[in-house]
């Protein structure tokens, strides 16, 4: 019995054990379950939604493996596996590199994706969704409150999916536990979480030569994918990760009247992550070049990260809210050996501190926002700052315009900087500048108009992996020129009657760079659906058909050493359009979600369906899947 069907005992047992303990009034009558808007989700920044069942076109977005809306990104063709991105956001705040495998970070579970419960009574979501032979893919939750001051939850999410083609299987772990608890007059108030998790990807290289013409022929006698030759069969990564995260504060001032109000809370953070990267390969592949060994290829990277910050925060009826903090980190990334070569020695550690500042602001007044925040390095082995500063008028409920300018210098990712291999290629140690990234951004959401994005990127000292001329594999590159970088992104509905259109449209160039910073000038999205309530209002249907394309450039490559896409201008792919048929239903606060992917390849003369080059998107199938939430 595998792993993933465990878990979903586990929590039907939980959910049984609940169900038969309902709040009762003093005559042991049942008292009426309270209303939906007090099951509440509590993000990293504090952000306040409820539990939502209901059934909108947007959850049909994020009905995936990653949750989340997948517009910008081109999946590879098992669950589990990484994406290509269709275009890039510059959203990140750190003032540290970050760590190798960014490619496998797609469903790893940041400190700012975590989600904190408020709940009246148990609260328990499950999502289910078939994945690609001998495979499914769960996401357990269940959120608990001891008492009104007291909360926690307990969540898994896991895949495993063999995939449709030779040595692709695909097995991850998302565990998470959170906690949050304020005493009676809230004045002291802490969250904390727990997070393990893992990503174990089998590599094959893609598929070789031979293989890719039969699939670009649509030769019939290899609609078994599994019959297509790929590079190697004897490879996998896998990116690990264990985290310990706490958050407390107190007010210490707490001053309020009907006419104005001041209050000031102290407060400290402290997490640690432990992380680990690692390739293996039973032989090498000839491929990737010499290699150190002939037999049992096994590689391991590490990185320890231990932080600590303590803050102040100041919120005043006329000042608005402002904060400082300051902040230690402790980091030790690297190896176990050290390598000597002929044109020198790379060494097996990066390690040191850093001490940070930081500081932030915000401030409402008649439906103008303002808001600012910036952190810096005032010592240690890196230099980094962070600064954005942001101003939003509300019109009304329906319309909003933000506009923010951000800038951002940072130290490349570890892997950048050093990274060893049993492949003699995949060695080296580099001192690079900080990547530093300039953006506008202007914001605008109306529902009578469109919701509409547009920012302008500048970068200088821009880090990408890439194949040098006469090279058999990536390196990491600086360019010295400056990429910039422009994205209008709009999305509008149309409604008639029961019917609707649904239409995301992104337009993008580099304006500068584009050597270096490849991306689809074009990328839509276009829904037509028809919604309407049937048997007495007790079924709420919602079907139609999606239509997906992005224009043909050239898209990254995919390495599976480093588990990184690097830049490549010799092979251009996409221009191919994706379609796929859906029918949704809801019965009480159940989704239900029946999709017939990428029907039109079966109707194709030849295969031009790609997630990078060497390997194929996903063929045509029926998936199926629900969400189900229960109110105990």
């Amino acid at each position: 019995m595998n792993k993933t069907l465990l878990i979903f005992l586990f929590f039907c047992c939980k959910t049984v054990v609940f169900s038969q303990s309902f709040p009762s009034g003093p005559d042991n009558t049942p008292k009426s379950k309270p209303p939906i808007d007090l099951y509440k989700i509590i993000s990293a920044d504090r952000d306040t939604t409820v539990v939502d069942t209901s059934l909108t076109i947007a959850k049909d977005y994020k009905f995936n493996y990653l949750r989340k809306d997948d517009f910008e990104l081109m999946p590879f063709a098992n669950v589990g596996q990484t994406y290509n991105s269709l275009a890039y956001t510059f959203d990140k705040s750190n003032l540290k590199p970050l760590f190798v495998a960014q490619s496998h970070h797609f469903n790893y579970f940041e400190i700012e994706d975590m989600q904190y419960f408020r709940v009246p009574t148990p609260f328990t979501e499950l999502y289910f969704r078939t994945a690609f032979e001998q495979g499914q893919q769960l996401d357990a939750l269940l959120a608990v409150n001891t008492s009104e001051q007291f909360n926690f939850s307990i969540a898994y999410k896991g895949i495993r999916s063999l995939g449709n083609y030779q040595q692709m299987l695909t097995s991850t772990g998302n565990f998470r536990f959170t906690t949050n608890y304020n005493t009676k007059n809230s004045r002291y108030k802490i969250r904390a979480h727990i997070a393990a998790q893992d990503v174990l990807n089998e590599e094959n290289g893609g598929l070789n030569e031979s293989s890719l013409a039969l699939f670009k022929a649509d030769d019939p006698e290899f609609d078994d994918r599994a019959r297509l030759d790929v590079n190697f069969e004897n490879a996998e990564n896998k990116l690990e990760g264990l985290r310990f995260y706490a958050d407390h504060e107190y007010e210490l001032i707490r001053r309020k009247d009907s006419t104005s109000y001041s209050i000031l809370n102290i407060g400290n953070v402290i997490s640690y992550e432990d992380k680990f990267y690692e390739y293996r390969q039973n032989s090498p592949y000839s491929g990737y070049g010499a290699s150190y060994e002939d037999t049992d290829l096994i590689k391991t990277t590490k990185l320890e990260d231990f932080n600590v910050q303590g803050y102040a925060r100041l919120e005043n009826s006329i000042l608005g809210e402002l904060s400082a903090s300051i902040g230690y980190t402790d980091y030790n990334y690297g190896y176990d050996t050290v390598l000597d070569l002929v044109d020198g020695r790379i060494t097996n550690r990066l390690k040191g501190n850093l001490v940070q500042f930081g500081a932030s602001y915000k401030k409402q007044y008649r439906g103008f926002e303002l808001s600012g925040r910036g952190k810096i390095n005032i010592s240690g082995d890196f230099d980094g700052n962070y600064l954005t500063a942001a101003a939003q008028f509300a019109f009304n409920e329906e319309n909003k315009v933000r506009a923010s300018a951000t800038i951002h210098s940072v130290a490349p990712n570890f892997n950048f900087l050093l990274y060893q291999s049993d492949y003699v290629n995949y060695n080296w140690q580099n001192d690079l500048d900080n990547v530093k990234t300039q953006e506008l951004k202007f914001e605008l959401q109306s529902e009578k108009l469109l919701d509409a994005t547009v920012s302008y990127t500048g970068i200088d000292d821009y880090t990408y992996f890439t194949i040098k001329a006469n090279d058999s594999t990536p390196t990491p590159q600086q360019f010295g020129e400056r990429v910039d970088y422009l994205k209008i992104k709009a999305e509008r509905e149309f409604r008639y009657g029961r019917f609707a259109l649904m239409n995301t449209v992104l337009f993008q160039q580099a304006v500068s760079g584009e050597e270096v910073f490849n991306v689809p000038e074009i990328v839509t999205r276009h829904t037509l659906y028809y919604e309407d309530e049937w048997f007495k209002k007790a079924l709420f249907l919602q079907t139609g058909i999606t239509f997906r394309y992005f224009t043909e450039y050239n898209m990254n490559g995919y390495d599976p050493v480093l588990a990184e896409f690097y830049v490549q201008n010799d092979e251009k792919i996409g221009g191919f359009p994706m379609v796929d048929l859906f029918f949704n239903a809801k019965i009480k606060q159940t989704r239900i979600y029946f999709k017939y992917e990428h029907v039109n390849q079966l109707f194709n003369s030849t295969n031009s369906h790609f997630s990078a080059p060497g390997y194929p998107y996903r063929d045509a199938v029926i998936r199926f899947g629900l969400v189900w939430n229960f109110f105990l």
